[in-house]
């Protein structure tokens, strides 16, 4: 298949070919012209021997016809020559021939990684309730073009994180980089737009829209229940470990609150709408309602998810500090050669800081923060190549232990950027889609999950730094939950009757269905 950059490329060629064309051209008028000449010639000599005849001989139009049409050409393949260099200089003395200012396409390149995501993760929501309305079989082809997005998305994010990890001062290795991306996104948003009509028409909300509105009300009744329950959990994970522990979820109760308020005001207005045979309006109301539904959920689900990963954290502590201890004591019967000793001093001290704070039991703790500082602790001790242990033992005995931080630092970052993304720029999402990419690698080792680990946690942090950046959603002048629907992504501005997100790319996703 061809690359995108390679389609670019041969865009960028097609202005060539054109200007050997116009070579080609106005050679072939000049070869004509000369071949004509003895023409002309001969005719005019003619009319010279008959002085008899009078008026304009053939021969006399042919000079003045070859002339007007090389004129013409010229003028033409100057024009093309002037457009040319007026379209690629970047700079009044000529400069490197480049179609785009640098800094427009660093802009152009970051704003497409975000809008795609966007576009992919709404597609990903829209077609999970697609799918369990009408099955996998008849989402098939969206699945595919969303697949296609999402694969052209992942490699864009790669190349950003090369971007951002060479800090290369090569301007023409990250012009080709920037343009790269631009394109793969270009192509992904086009494929999506290709099929937003088809998915319209498959899910064709207002045929169904009774039905559907009452699973969405059920839903969200559903939620509403819930709520108080997820309130006293967040509460007993307060209580029972250190604030660290549930610092990631501590606004999900109200978060959660909100959406849910917007998604009854859009419930209530699409009931209504159904009642007055509004069916187009009633259709675009519930699809805003569904989207909050499903963020409101997310929130939740964190906070459940949260408590189960800590309790499982603290059941593995034990056998994660026997395993370290196992590793170090044969690692202190090695000869001490390079670095090895101060590693080991090192991994022995935070081992033996884990263990105080867990034995105690006085103080409230971090399981997951514990068992990511064992695993820190024993990585060290894979990076000594002289070390003369079962290194496959070895990795595997921290990978272990690695895994579960990594995971729900990966999908706590997931589901901050998912609710979050009308404010999450494209270098948080970058970090979200390496630690993605590195914790699915098959095999596994303890390199890419400790990996994975650190950009999902760096991911967090510039996510909860744009989403300060961006202001506080709930203290507007908009309606009920607006801004927290607005910042979810789930509207695409604040304005009144603003659309909703829907399945497609960036020309289709946010089409008004009233």
């Amino acid at each position: 298949m061809t690359s995108p950059l390679s389609r670019s490329r041969s865009r960028r060629a097609t202005s060539h070919i054109a200007v050997r064309v116009a070579h080609a051209v106005l050679g072939g008028l000049l070869a004509v012209g000369w071949l004509l000449l003895p023409v002309a010639r001969a005719g005019a000599d003619e009319v010279r021997a008959a002085p008899g005849r009078g008026g304009t001989s053939p021969g006399d139009l042919v000079l003045p016809l070859v002339a007007v049409v090389a004129a013409g050409a010229l003028a033409a393949y100057s024009y093309v020559r002037r457009t040319r260099r007026a379209r690629t200089r970047t700079t009044p003395g000529g400069g490197t021939p480049y179609p785009v200012p640098f800094a427009e396409l660093d802009r152009r390149a970051q704003r497409s990684l975000v809008e795609i995501d966007d576009c992919v993760r709404t597609g990903t929501e829209e077609l999970g309730r697609a799918a369990a309305q009408f099955g996998e079989d008849a989402v098939e082809t969206y699945t595919k073009a969303l697949a296609f997005a999402r694969s052209e998305l992942t490699t864009s994010f790669q190349l950003w994180q090369r971007l951002d990890d060479s800090r290369t001062d090569d301007s023409l290795v990250r012009r080709e980089l920037l343009e790269e991306i631009v394109a793969r996104c270009t192509e992904a948003g086009r494929r999506l737009d290709a099929e937003a009509p088809g998915f319209d028409l498959l899910r064709a909300l207002e045929r169904t829209l009774p039905a559907a509105l009452e699973s969405a009300e059920a839903r969200f009744r559903e939620l509403s229940a819930r709520t108080p329950a997820a309130a006293a959990t967040l509460t007993g994970l307060r209580e029972r470990y250190a604030p660290s522990a549930s610092l990631s979820v501590a606004g999900h109760v109200e978060q959660a609150k909100d959406r849910l308020v917007f998604a009854t005001t859009r419930l209530n207005q699409a009931r209504q709408s159904l009642d007055r045979g509004e069916g187009a309006r009633a259709t675009a109301y519930l699809r805003a309602a569904e989207a909050a539904v499903d963020q409101a959920g997310l929130f939740l689900d964190g906070i459940d998810r949260l408590a189960a990963e800590l309790a499982s954290a603290a059941t593995l502590l034990p056998g994660a500090l026997r395993d370290a201890q196992a590793e170090l004591a044969a690692a202190r019967g090695l000869p001490p050669v390079g670095a090895l000793p101060g590693r080991i001093t090192h991994a022995a001290s935070a081992v033996a800081d884990v263990r105080r704070e867990i034995a105690g039991g006085v103080r409230p703790y971090d399981p997951i923060g514990a068992l990511r500082r064992v695993a820190d602790a024993g990585a060290p001790l894979l990076a000594e190549d002289r070390v003369p242990v079962d290194r496959t033992f070895l990795d595997r005995a921290f990978l272990d232990h690695a895994f579960l931080p990594a995971r729900s630092a990966v999908t706590l970052a997931s589901d901050f950027v998912t609710t979050h993304r009308g404010a999450v720029g494209a270098e948080a999402r970058t970090r979200l889609s390496e630690a993605e990419r590195h914790l699915a690698r098959a095999p596994r080792t303890l390199v890419d999950v400790r990996r994975a680990d650190g950009l999902a946690l760096e991911a967090q942090q510039l996510a909860e730094r744009d989403v300060r950046a961006y202001g506080n959603p709930y203290a507007g002048p908009e309606g009920a939950g607006v801004g927290g629907a607005v910042l979810g992504g789930i509207l695409l501005d604040d304005t009144p009757g603003a659309p909703a997100a829907s399945f497609g790319g960036p020309r289709t996703r946010g089409r008004r269905d009233f």
